[in-house]
């Protein structure tokens, strides 16, 4: 199964200030602040939710194909990908842009000052399907993250009119988004990812009630954070999946991410969907106990030892024989 993961692919470069900022400001001067922090440390992260998802998928064996776009400055991000298991000849590389990225600093109260820079991600809407599918020899299943708005945008309609099965997952660009929006990329969709507040939110901007958007996609995957993941179809009966247990909780950045990564790879071994529920909500928990988002080791008998635990014998068997 060829499975295409469109989406956003950054950098995140987190810093930490041992002060605090409060101290800082100047209560009638906030109007011309001009600071400057002198910081500890600088931690630089892969990101972007497309590259998190395949790298989760590339970890399991299922060689998922990246789409998106990256700047001049992708090569050493791209080697990474490629030596765990992502096919990114796919990837749009910008002439002229560097790399999206968030640049954050941390202070010793741990209030944040970010930006985010787009950067060569405003390229995604230029990126065309039909060029990757004729690549690979076809596509099973898009899933549509979150990316340029318009990239978004051409990627659903690309694949309504071609016939192409697609996963709406819209996650940060909920917030900027209309109800119109939202409705034109859920629509016709064969999965639509959200976690449960995004649900509520896609329900309100749309104005469509539970049952009404279940009426217009194939299936609903709600995750439910450490409760698990609900999946929902209309008419059927629904199938809801726990967590295993957490060894620690080390950083949930990237937890839903790795979610998907392990649920579409599932679908791409043809196992079922409370299976690859199961494979999901297993990978998350590995990368919840880890810092940063692709810094997690995915040991087979690790892996294996932990489902068994969390979900019996037959589930670990049938998982084992496509687990790479």
């Amino acid at each position: 199964m060829r499975i295409a993961v469109t989406g956003s692919i950054a950098t995140d470069h987190l810093m930490t200030f041992p002060g605090r900022f409060a101290d800082q400001f100047v209560a009638d001067q906030l109007h011309t602040v001009s600071l400057s922090f002198l910081v500890d440390n600088l931690d630089v992260r892969r990101g972007g939710v497309a590259a998190n998802i395949a790298f989760g998928m590339g970890q399991l064996g299922t060689r998922p194909i990246l789409v998106g776009a990256a700047g001049f400055d992708f090569d050493e991000y791209r080697a990474w990908l490629d030596r765990h298991g992502v096919d990114t000849d796919s990837v749009r590389i910008s002439d002229t842009l560097h790399t999206a990225r968030f640049v954050c600093t941390t202070d010793a109260d741990h209030n944040q000052i970010g930006s985010f820079y787009t950067g060569a991600m405003s390229e995604a809407r230029l990126i065309e399907l039909k060029t990757v599918a004729d690549r690979v020899g076809g596509l099973d299943l898009v899933s549509i993250g979150a990316d340029d708005p318009e990239g978004m945008l051409r990627h659903t309609e690309e694949c309504r009119s071609r016939g192409i099965p697609f996963a709406a997952d819209f996650s940060q660009q909920i917030a900027r988004m209309n109800g119109e929006e939202i409705r034109i990329l859920l629509e016709g969709a064969t999965y639509l990812f959200s976690n449960e507040y995004e649900k509520g939110l896609i329900e309100t901007k749309t104005g469509w009630s539970d049952a009404e958007i279940l009426d217009r996609v194939g299936h609903r995957v709600t995750t439910l954070g450490a409760r698990g993941v609900r999946i929902e179809r209309a008419g059927e009966e629904t199938i809801e999946v726990g967590c295993p247990d957490e060894e620690r909780k080390a950083d949930p950045t990237g937890v839903g991410d790795a979610f998907r990564a392990g649920f579409l790879s599932g679908l791409a071994w043809g196992v079922s969907l409370e299976r690859a529920a199961q494979v999901g909500c297993m990978l998350a928990t590995l990368v919840i106990e880890t810092v940063g988002t692709q810094e997690y080791q995915l040991r087979r008998g690790h892996f294996m030892e932990r489902f068994t635990k969390a979900y019996g014998d037959e589930a670990a068997e049938e998982v084992r024989a496509h687990l790479g």
